[in-house]
């Protein structure tokens, strides 16, 4: 094409100025030529105006670009916030393959059921399954009870949890090896914190709360630990029974304020259930411990927040432990023919605002209802209001603020009224 150019130019002959810019004006033709983009043969398309035709081109790359570019998929999976627990029965289903080590299944399990209490039930029978299949020696089975027992005495909602699981794996774990089974090793894990207990009701601030939650751990394996005997009767541990007397015993011989807290919120839980047991058994070892309390209450340098705990304890002993149904030394009195029979009773209305007792035949169902949901928040007023202050579950005390002249009057009067009932 540029030859073309050159021969058909009628200055050729000319001057070389002329010459010169000719071959210039050749040169900008072949660049031209070799940047210039190659024409498609002719279509359709040709008849469309370029401005048409450039908006049609456009609009698609607006619209796809942000598709091609985008990571999201109608197939990705379902997406959870970060934190989230889905149903945790799920992760138990595969039982214990996505673990490697039973501490850290065991572990995992026991946390889950620190915030999910609730899930006992339902996963309970997976776990001892899962475990029967994984722990098959003796040092496995060490390690279990060594997990249970640190986090029922470290964690102290789940000194009952950890009860309750204790009496289940004892009767649901097959392993049986000739060191003990598993609520032997148990039993033989509590022991060696027995055996300090004198050293560490007197120990240091850190040693005395390790004892203490060793010593409601123990109180809860007491009330929850069954043991069938041979005739297939259920019974209570009497081995646990005797250490629990001796602990109270360590407990009162180190009068300061948080042996006395722990001794009192072991009474509140099993007071009721260790006295039956030893009049059963003709002993007066109950009689013994509130001796021992008033003597404190007299004599011991406690402060008044924690006299008033004892005191408020010895009278709950006196109410028979705060019973409603009447043991077998009361069972004379009747709703028939004793008119003070509800005087203590509480009164709940109905909806309409009409008040009805437990002396209401019509109420009756609906009393009993009731009843049995205020003995579940014996810390909250109607309005919800917790009266327990610390959220203790083993204390319910309320602070009267009692003026300091009218304390010590109280005391007196309680003490006075308690040993004319015992001449």
């Amino acid at each position: 094409m540029a030859t073309l150019s050159l021969m058909s130019s009628p200055n050729l002959s000319s001057a070389p100025n002329s010459c010169s810019q000719l071959l210039r004006v050749i040169s900008k033709e072949i660049s031209t030529e070799q940047t210039r983009p190659l024409r498609a043969p002719p279509s359709s398309q040709d008849n469309i105006p370029q401005q048409n035709l450039e908006s049609a081109m456009a609009k698609p790359q607006v619209v796809v670009a942000p598709v091609l570019m985008s990571k999201l998929s109608v197939n990705a999976p379902e997406f959870y916030p970060s934190g989230y627990s889905s149903n945790y029965t799920e992760s138990y289903e595969d039982g214990c393959e996505d673990y490697p080590t039973l501490s850290e299944y065991v572990q995992d399990f026991l946390n889950h059921l620190t915030e999910q209490p609730g899930s006992f039930e339902t996963e309970i029978e997976q776990f001892a399954e899962t475990l029967n299949g994984w722990v098959t020696t003796d040092d496995a089975l060490q390690e279990l009870v060594e997990l249970i027992y640190q986090q029922a005495t470290s964690i102290p909602n789940f000194s009952y949890m950890g009860a309750r699981l204790c009496n289940y794996l004892s009767h649901h774990l097959t392993i049986s090896p000739q060191s003990g089974n598993f609520r032997q090793l148990l039993l033989q894990r509590c022991r060696t914190e027995y055996e300090v207990k004198d050293q560490a009701a007197k120990g240091d601030e850190v040693t005395r709360k390790r004892f203490h939650a060793f010593v409601l751990f123990l109180g809860e394996l007491y009330l929850n630990l069954e043991i069938k005997g041979t005739n297939g009767q259920v019974t209570r541990a009497d081995i646990l029974q005797v250490g629990l007397r001796e602990l109270l015993n360590a407990l009162f011989s180190n009068p300061m304020d948080d042996n006395l807290i722990c001794a009192v919120k072991l009474l509140k839980l099993t007071g009721s259930v260790l006295e039956d047991a030893w009049k059963e058994k003709g002993k007066t070892d109950m009689e013994e411990i509130i001796q021992r309390i008033e003597n404190v209450v007299l004599d011991a340098n406690c402060s008044r927040d924690v006299k008033q705990m004892l005191l408020k304890l010895v009278e709950l002993r006196s109410s028979n432990w705060g019973r409603v149904h009447a043991t077998s030394t009361y069972r004379e009195a009747t709703p028939e023919n004793d008119p003070n029979y509800f005087m203590n009773e509480p009164t709940f209305y109905t909806s309409d605002g009409v008040p009805f007792t437990a002396a209401d035949p019509d109420y009756q169902e609906k009393y009993q209802e009731l009843l049995e949901r205020e003995d579940f928040f014996p810390d909250y007023e109607e309005n919800g209001t917790d009266l327990s202050g610390a959220g203790d579950p083993y204390l319910d005390d309320i602070d009267d603020e009692m003026d300091p002249e009218i304390e010590e009057a109280y005391e007196k009067f309680c003490l006075e009224s308690e040993r004319k009932r015992k001449q």
